[in-house]
């Protein structure tokens, strides 16, 4: 057997062998392996589809590939090759392959291969050529193919192929015709029997109910067969089908199969020209189903889903045409429904059947109605649905049908702008409303109902005339009244767009939309554009100017007044080119009617303007006359209404002023007239309220033409008040209170219009005085007990606006007017009353608010009065007196407001020309004062008010009187005074007015009112003590009898007085002693010391005002500085004393910072210099002046004169608000030092030092210009002051830079003097002037001065030394290393002096050098002088003073940073006095073993010198370092003449006077010869090996001995030394195997001898050589 992988390409043929071999290999493909099959497949199938193959060769390839589907049943891509094979061979030979579906396969269906490939074949075998015949194989029998297998239930998908492929076939080579039946063997009838019985098999033998695959294909198939079946047979099975798709479709088959079959169902019918019963008894189940399928979502992503939609509405398309009547019922009854998707899906259907369906009057009834319930109901998802639909309906004039307003109004509806519509909502009923003719529309425009949608309508409409002027018909809309019940008239039109461009930016173009459409319009008036043509060109200039003016603003910044007169305007000219009376005439009543109809007020307001200006325009009297009357005839019952008839009259009386006037006249003869007056012809009820109205009407009409008027009006005004009072008097209504208030309010608005007119008081009006008379009488029948109307209130308001018309009134009728009045309201029952005599809380309320209007109105009588003759407001306040002394609160607390207000109104008239006399003053301010002590809180107030205003006018007569003397104003003193401060103080009062009295009258208050002081009353005697207050504070320095009065206050404190009184009392001593400090002060110092409470408050009040603290503090530095100013005797002076005991109690209070600021330095100097004069004073034993009070249960404390003086210093500070200062002197015992005359300039410095550091620049050189005054002073006392504050205030870097070069001078020259205190002070000086830049490098010159002062005495010496530290610490550049060394050898000494402060400032200042040399990378000579400071500081560091210590510690710690012995850094910064000697032992251990021996040698011999010292401490210091440093060294190394020195230097203190020292001597020489024996001993055994290896090289053994003190010049041959070095090694490592020692002693060769060869011995005073390589 060949297998497939021998078959290739070159042996495949035509021939039978190799079929064979392709067919045995198939028959045994279950041994090949799959891709040998796979392989095979492939390349027969290239084969059949490449080449042309017998009949006989097809058969046989067939049956192999049948054979071995069945046998093999392959999957996958075997599967697919078999099905294309078999397809390629059907290709060749479809008869073969299409007869094998034929043979017996045992029950079982033929393979999926052959099925789907008979399908195919099926399928292509029907498509048509391009000659429109069928390709048909001879080779295959059409009879054979149309036979259908026997279909059975669950049969596989590619049953449904070859079926579906056969029906499409079959029909498709039906529908071309019956000449080729013969071709297809198969005749039509045999075809539709055929698909009847395919119809049958499906229905009976299959379950197609469910929703899967194969009811899809299913239903495909029978869509197919509808057309196939005979028609009779197809509509016996419409029943079945309906009930089988109703199914399918609760299946929730695809829609898109159903409406595919139902489509297929209703055309296949329809060609058969009728559908039969059955489909019509199925009309609405199928109708049902196409909406259900037309309810769903159409997805445009999905094409079924859109097909699925077209199929539906073509198969409604196909019913339509079969049944008509019968399926728009259906289709309206969808429309009908309250489910939205019904009824889009109904509108649908209908627009898509709409013209196959013939339009009767029914349809049309029908579907209107239709339309109006969809439109009632108002389904917001059907809105776009149906304007579609109307939009159609539209098109086919179903608009102009009587029912079409309905629809038209509903797309108005959905226009409206309000409406959140969607856009293509919008513009749906744009285009509906396009459809309606241009009159209706712009009738529907202008209705009312339809404002909202306005804008579009009048859009749409505008485009309208614009499309149709522009097509040469112009709307010419005059034609509208031939149809006046159909469209709106010219006249209303003109009316509507001018109203509603009244607010052009409502819904954002209101009035851009109006005016546009009436530009469009245009001319409005005629038929034909040549007659007015005036209008139009008016109209094209007018209206696109308005247009811009919209577009150039925004409703925000549109002038509204402005806009509305230039419509107004725009009318007026319309109207006067129109001049039309007829036209005007209709035009007035359009007005007049839409007057009485409208309810905008703000339109209707424009309306009454409108018709004003229309009415203005016309020329017939008659008609104007007429139109007058008809608009008093009007509706006016809201005041809106009246002021509109109001306004339109005005407007017309600016042509026709006699007529209105007369027009006026007429009609007001129903007020009077009972025979001609509608007004009884009313209900009774009805009648005074009509009367009301009319007479408002009139005087609102007369006060409005008053207004607009320019003159002519005012010749008649005298005759209308005449009418006026006749309307009352002659009234044809009883008379009670409520016309009394219409009569009151309607004349109030003319008489307040009258007297606001500035031409009114060129004229007379007799009627005026008679006027007055009148309210007069109203005003007086009111009842007091009462106030149930606001007669009173009108009536004097109608008083206040005739106030200034001409003619006056006299004083007596002022008078009596003022008496009226005030009896009227003042009398009236409190508030209190008046609120419980009230039935409800609301008229309570109401009660109260009418009673403060009257009240207002009274003030506002008086002030009108007042204006008139401003002099006589005295005699308006006495008018009052019955009621401000009233023993009822509410009278007295009116009255008082009433005055008050009277003074306050007087007050700010600021017109004093002529004089305002107050003849009894003193006998009103006692009123007034008064009633500020009042039980009732709010009397005293407004008392507080009367008196400031009073005080006020006083005020501004006294600045006029100055003015008027040419004397300048006092400005700003007003403002000291307030209401608030008047307010229940008698003292403020008592003191504005002071300054009106002469200084006796002064005098005589004072001592009058001191008597009050001790009144029972507290009040009373406050009052008094407040009245002294204001009267000294205002007017102190005017007093006369001081002494009398300072007497007299000092004898009433010492008695028992009210604690308030008390205190204003003292307040007035205060003011008193302020204003008069030279008189008053001396006095009291004169009192015996210690003082006692009574004096001692007086002074704490003195420092409590700033003025009198001020002028106090001068008199008393002045004393001090007085009194110091020279030498003084011996003897204590008393008043000095006394002065500090007076500062003492002043500057212990806490109001006094200010003051005490402002004389901050000269009080401070005067108080230490009064210090120094007193510790230098012989005071007595526990002699007390000042006694300070303690706390509760405590003792009061005593103080003497120096510690007064002390105190009071301190007290300066605090009160300065320097309390910093304070703080420096307890930290730094400055006040221990200012108490001790010795040390007082000390305490002086330091206590400058803390004013430098807590003050500010200014308050130092407020200091400094004071002390440079005193520094040269005779006063021994100022001078030491002045001098020791100069000194320490030059260290402030400001100070410094003020002075200049003199200070330097100064500073040199007290230095320079023989007084020690002086010197101190000026080398002071010099050290706080170096630490500023510059002044340093300026200094230096003065280093050799500075450098002699330091062997002088001790605190001279301290500050020499600190002058030279801040010199070179604060200098800068090299200079200051020459500087360091020139010093070195004078400082060096004291810091082992035996004066400790020297001692520490030496050592001190020594660090702070290093420390800035240091930056200055020092070199060899500065580090030689620096090396000499060591031995010093390792001595003194050995002392017991532990700040000794301490100095020293930081000195060493900068010495080692400058050297470089890092090491030792730390151990000296942190050294203390218990571990000092372990730090000097560390030293020398580290001096040793670092060092070289000359340098170790050169500090030993340095200590030699400290050995012989006076003092002891420094005797046994220097033996301690000698001892540790010969500890560290190797003795035996040592030159024997170089210990010699050592033990000899050491010995010469055995007999020392301090035994310690002997002790300590006699120890260090022991240790010493120990050394030297233990070093002998380790080392000779060594020393003879060496001997031996010299003798045997005949070499001369060299000197071994280190030389430590440089004495002995070492000298040696050049060979020998080659020879010793060359021996050096062998020779350590001989002593290192002999010595264990020896390996740790470090061993140096060769440098020895590169030192120096000088022969003199070092001496103390000489250098040290440095160590290192810095030494080389």
């Amino acid at each position: 057997m060949v297998g497939s992988s021998d078959i290739t390409d070159r042996e495949w043929g035509i021939s039978g062998k190799n079929i064979e071999d392709i067919m045995e290999a198939l028959q045994v493909a279950d041994q090949l392996s799959t891709d040998n099959v796979l392989q095979t497949l492939k390349l027969l199938k290239v084969k059949i589809l490449n080449n042309k193959m017998a009949t006989s060769l097809c058969q046989k390839v067939t049956d192999t590939i049948v054979d071995y589907l069945r046998t093999m049943k392959p999957q996958g891509e075997l599967e697919e090759l078999c099905t294309g094979i078999l397809t390629a061979l059907g290709f060749q030979s479809p008869g073969i392959v299409i007869f094998k579906l034929w043979d017996r396969w045992h029950n079982n269906l033929p393979p999926n291969c052959l099925l789907i490939a008979v399908g195919r074949l099926i399928f292509f075998q029907g498509c048509p050529d391009s000659e429109g015949r069928a390709r048909i194989r001879n080779q295959a029998s059409w009879t054979q193919s149309i036979k259908f297998p026997a279909l059975r239930l669950g049969c596989s998908p590619p049953w449904h192929t070859v079926l579906k492929a056969l029906v499409i076939s079959v029909r498709k080579h039906l529908d071309l015709g019956t000449k080729e039946d013969e071709i297809m063997d198969i005749t039509q009838e045999a075809a539709s029997l055929k698909a009847y019985l395919t119809l049958r098999l499906l229905f009976n033998r299959w379950s197609l109910k469910s929703n899967n695959k194969v009811t899809e294909q299913a239903l495909v198939i029978t869509g197919h067969l509808f057309f196939l079946m005979p028609p009779s047979k197809l509509k016996n099975q419409v029943n079945r089908l309906t009930r089988w798709l109703m199914t399918l479709i609760s299946a929730k088959v695809v829609p898109f199969y159903i409406s595919q079959c139902i489509c297929q169902l209703t055309e296949a019918l329809a060609l058969s020209g009728y559908g039969g019963i059955n489909l019509e008894s199925q009309l609405e189940n199928i109708i049902g189903m196409l909406f259900e399928q037309l309810s769903e979502t159409v997805k445009d992503s999905d094409s079924l889903s859109v097909q699925n939609h077209s199929l539906a509405l073509r198969s409604f398309y196909n019913l339509i045409q079969l049944y008509n009547d019968q399926v728009i019922p259906l289709i309206r009854k969808n429309m009908q429904t309250s489910d939205p998707a019904k009824i889009v899906s109904a509108l649908q259907v209908f627009m898509h059947v709409f013209q196959e369906v013939p339009q009767t009057e029914q349809l049309q009834s029908e579907v209107m109605h239709s339309v109006i319930i969809m439109i009632q109901e108002d389904l917001k998802p059907v809105q776009k649905a149906l304007l579609n639909f109307i939009e159609m309906l539209g098109q086919h004039d179903y608009l102009a049908l009587p029912q079409g307003n309905f629809i038209i109004n509903y797309v108005i509806r959905l226009s409206e702008s309000d409406c959140s519509n969607e856009e293509d909502i919008q513009i749906l009923c744009s285009k509906i409303l396009q459809m309606v003719s241009l009159p209706k529309l712009i009738t529907l425009a202008c209705q009312p109902s339809n404002t909202l949608a306005f804008v579009l309508l009048s859009k749409t409409a505008t485009k309208m005339a614009l499309r149709a002027r522009s097509r040469g018909q112009v709307p010419y809309l005059s034609s509208f009244h031939l149809s006046p019940t159909q469209f709106i008239s010219p006249q209303k039109l003109l009316t509507h767009l001018v109203v509603l461009s009244v607010k052009p930016y409502r819904e954002g173009e209101f009035g851009v939309s109006s005016l546009r459409l009436l530009y469009a319009l245009h001319p409005i008036t005629s038929l034909h554009p040549i007659i007015n043509s005036s209008v139009g060109q008016l109209w094209m200039k007018k209206i696109p100017q308005m247009l811009q003016i919209l577009d150039d603003h925004t409703e925000k910044n549109l002038n509204q007044e402005e806009w509305e007169d230039r419509l107004l305007q725009f009318s007026s000219q319309s109207l006067v080119a129109i001049d039309d009376d007829s036209w005007l005439e209709q035009l007035i009543k359009v007005v007049l009617e839409r007057i009485n109809y409208f309810s905008d007020d703000e339109e209707k307001a424009f309306l009454y303007k409108f018709f004003g200006f229309t009415l203005r325009t016309s020329r017939n009297m008659k008609l104007i006359k007429m139109m007058i009357s008809s608009i008093l005839q009007t509706v006016h019952e809201e005041l809106q209404e009246r002021e509109g008839i109001a306004v339109a009259l005005s407007i017309v009386s600016m042509k026709h002023l006699k007529i209105v006037l007369d027009q006026l006249q007429v009609y007001s003869a129903v007020l009077t007239d009972k025979d001609s007056s509608f007004i009884l012809k009313l209900m009774k009820e009805h009648q005074r309220r009509e009367w009301g109205l009319v007479c408002n009407i009139i005087y609102l009409s007369y006060s409005k033409i008053i207004l607009e008027s320019k003159g002519d009006i005012f010749t008649h005004l005298d005759g209308i008040l005449a009418m006026v009072l006749q309307h009352y008097h002659n009234c044809i209504m009883e008379k009670d209170k409520n016309l009394k208030l219409e009569y009151l309010d309607a004349l109030t608005k003319l008489t307040n219009i009258l007297s606001s007119h500035p031409m009114a008081f060129q004229f007379k009006f007799p009627q005026k005085l008679e006027i007055v008379t009148f309210m007069m009488e109203l005003i007086r029948e009111e009842p007091l007990n009462s106030i149930s109307s606001s007669i009173r209130l009108k009536a004097m308001n109608i008083i206040i606006d005739f106030r200034k018309l001409h003619p006056l009134m006299e004083l007596e009728e002022r008078t009596e007017l003022l008496r009226t009045c005030y009896k009227s309201v003042l009398c009236l029952p409190s508030t209190e009353v008046l609120q419980k005599e009230a039935s409800s809380l609301q008229e309570a309320q109401a009660t109260v608010d009418l009673f403060r209007e009257t009240l207002q109105s009274l003030l506002r009588l008086m002030e009108t009065l007042i204006v008139e003759m401003p002099s006589r407001i005295q005699h308006c306040l006495e008018l009052l007196d019955t009621w401000l002394n009233s023993q009822k609160d509410n009278e007295r607390e009116r009255a008082m407001w009433c005055a008050a207000r009277i003074l306050g109104f007087t007050a700010k008239m600021n017109n004093f020309g002529m004089d305002i006399e107050f003849s009894r003053l003193g006998r009103l301010v006692r009123l007034l004062a008064l009633r500020c002590q009042d039980p009732v809180d709010n009397i005293c107030f407004l008392s507080a008010q009367a008196v400031y205003s009073l005080y006020c006018i006083l005020l501004l007569q006294k600045q006029m009187g100055r003015k008027k003397q040419g004397l300048w104003e006092e400005e700003g003193k007003n403002e000291v005074y307030s209401a608030n401060v008047f307010y229940n103080n008698t003292f403020e009062i008592a003191k504005a007015f002071a300054e009106y009295f002469t200084k006796m009258q002064l005098t005589t208050l004072v001592l009058t009112a001191m008597e009050g002081l001790t009144d029972s009353r507290a009040k009373v005697s406050l009052a008094a003590a407040q009245l002294m207050s204001a009267v000294m504070k205002e007017r102190g320095r005017d007093m006369i009898k001081i002494e009398e009065v300072v007497e007299g206050i000092l004898e009433r404190l010492n008695s028992q007085l009210e604690p308030n009184t008390k205190e204003e009392t003292v307040r007035a001593m205060c003011l008193l002693a302020g204003n008069n400090t030279h008189t008053v002060v001396p006095m009291l110092l004169n009192k015996t010391l210690p003082w006692d409470r009574t004096n001692l408050a007086l002074w704490k009040a003195f420092g409590n005002q700033r003025e009198t603290t001020i002028s106090v503090l001068q008199l008393l530095i002045g004393i001090l500085e007085r009194l110091h100013s020279k030498e003084e005797t011996k003897e204590m002076a008393f008043q000095p004393v006394a002065v500090t005991c007076a500062l003492y109690e002043m500057l212990s209070g806490s109001l006094c910072q200010e003051a005490v600021q402002e004389l901050y330095p000269r009080l401070l100097l005067a108080i230490l210099c009064h210090l120094y004069w007193v510790i230098e004073q012989n005071v007595p034993q526990k002699m007390v002046v000042y006694s300070k009070e303690g706390g509760p249960g405590s003792k009061s404390k005593p103080f003497d004169p120096t510690s007064c003086a002390l105190e009071v210093v301190k007290l300066v500070f605090s009160a300065a608000a320097y309390d910093g200062v304070v703080v420096y002197g307890d930290q730094h015992c400055c006040w221990d030092l200012l108490s001790c005359p010795r040390f007082y300039y000390i305490g002086i410095m330091d206590l400058t030092s803390g004013i430098v550091k807590t003050c500010e620049p200014a308050i130092l050189h407020r200091i400094l210009n004071l002390v440079r005054s005193l520094l040269y002073s005779s006063s021994y006392h100022w001078k030491i002051l002045a001098r020791a504050f100069y000194a320490q205030l030059l260290w402030h870097r400001s100070v410094a830079q003020t002075l200049g070069q003199d200070l330097l001078v100064n500073l040199i020259k007290w230095v320079k003097e023989p007084n020690l205190i002086m010197k101190e002070v000026g080398l002071r000086g010099i050290s706080n002037l170096a630490l500023h830049p510059g002044q340093a490098e300026s200094l230096k010159g003065q280093v050799p001065f500075l450098k002699d002062l330091l062997k002088n005495e001790a605190r001279v010496t301290v500050q020499a030394v600190k002058s030279l530290r801040n010199i070179i610490c604060h200098g800068k550049g090299e200079d200051i290393k020459v500087v360091f060394c020139s010093i070195s050898k004078q400082l060096c000494p004291l810091i082992n002096d035996e004066r400790d402060q020297v001692k520490i400032s030496a050592t001190s200042a020594l660090s702070h050098m290093l420390r800035h040399i240091d930056k200055f990378k020092p070199r060899l000579t500065t580090r030689r002088e620096i090396y000499t400071f060591l031995v010093p500081l390792l001595l003194s560091i050995q002392d017991n003073n532990t700040e000794v210590v301490k100095a020293c510690g930081r000195a060493l710690t900068e010495w080692t940073n400058v050297i470089g012995w890092s090491s030792l850094t730390q151990t000296f910064r942190h050294i203390t006095l218990s571990d000092h000697i372990q730090v000097l032992e560390e030293t020398c251990k580290y001096l040793v073993n670092t060092s070289k021996t000359q340098l170790v040698g050169d500090l030993l011999f340095q200590s030699f010198g400290f050995l012989k010292s006076s003092q002891s401490f420094l005797r046994a210091a220097a033996i301690n370092f000698i001892a540790l440093t010969v500890k560290k060294l190797n003795m035996s190394q040592i030159h024997e003449d170089d210990v010699e020195l050592l033990q000899n230097a050491i010995g010469n203190l055995r007999n020392d006077p301090v035994e310690s020292i002997q002790s300590l001597v006699n120890t260090t020489l022991k240790k010493i010869d120990e050394y030297i024996n233990f070093r002998s001993i380790s080392t000779s055994r060594m020393s003879q090996i060496s001997n031996n290896i010299l003798k045997v090289t005949g070499i001369k053994n060299p000197e071994r001995k280190k030389r430590l003190f440089r004495s002995v010049k070492r000298e040696r041959d050049d060979d020998n030394q080659k020879i010793w070095r060359w021996l050096q090694s062998p020779l350590n490592s001989l002593r290192n195997r002999y010595s264990g020692r020896v390996k740790d002693i470090p061993h140096k060769s060769g440098n020895s001898d590169k030192q120096s060869t000088g022969s003199q011995v070092p001496t103390s005073e000489s250098p040290p050589t440095e160590a290192g390589p810095a030494a080389k």
